[in-house]
């Protein structure tokens, strides 16, 4: 049989299976997802520190109560359907607010929601961990491409 390359998966790829497997606990096959998960990442290559910690959160599950805000999540971007979090920001000031939900990543030791925001009127990172309920809407959400709302990727700077 001839030896087949296969590309590596594509970062969107990489953090959709993250995601999965984030909310699917410490299962077998949850696990052994993970650790297939990890050996991927091993073939990168990759040995700054930010990539390290991003990484292991990725390959971390989350907390059971997390995890069930992430399904919800996860379904209300797969469903393009507004939905309403409860967040309390880094002052403990809890606000709800209708989203649309772009996507979600993970920067260090953190999971987040992008989305457009209704209430503010702008794209928000809101972190999984600071999430206090989030419930679906059935409100469709306008389309939105992530790659245009991801807040932690490097902007090339166009000559005017």
């Amino acid at each position: 049989m001839a030896n087949v390359t296969t590309p590596l998966l594509t970062t969107a790829e990489i953090a959709a299976l993250a995601l999965s497997l984030a909310h699917l606990g410490e299962g077998p096959q949850a696990v052994t997802a993970r650790r297939g998960l990890r050996r991927v990442f091993d073939m990168l290559d990759l040995d700054d520190e930010v990539t390290a910690s991003t990484l292991d959160t990725l390959t971390t599950p989350l907390p059971p109560d997390v995890a069930r805000r992430a399904r919800t999540i996860a379904s209300a971007v797969t469903g393009r359907q507004v939905i309403r979090l409860h967040y309390r920001d880094a002052a403990s000031r809890v606000t709800s607010r209708d989203v649309e939900p772009v996507t979600c990543l993970v920067h260090r030791t953190h999971w987040y929601l992008v989305g457009w925001c209704r209430t503010a009127l702008g794209i928000r990172a809101f972190r999984f961990d600071r999430i206090v309920a989030v419930e679906p809407t059935l409100v469709p959400a306008r389309p939105h491409r992530a790659e245009r709302y991801l807040p932690f990727q490097r902007r090339s700077v166009t000559a005017a």
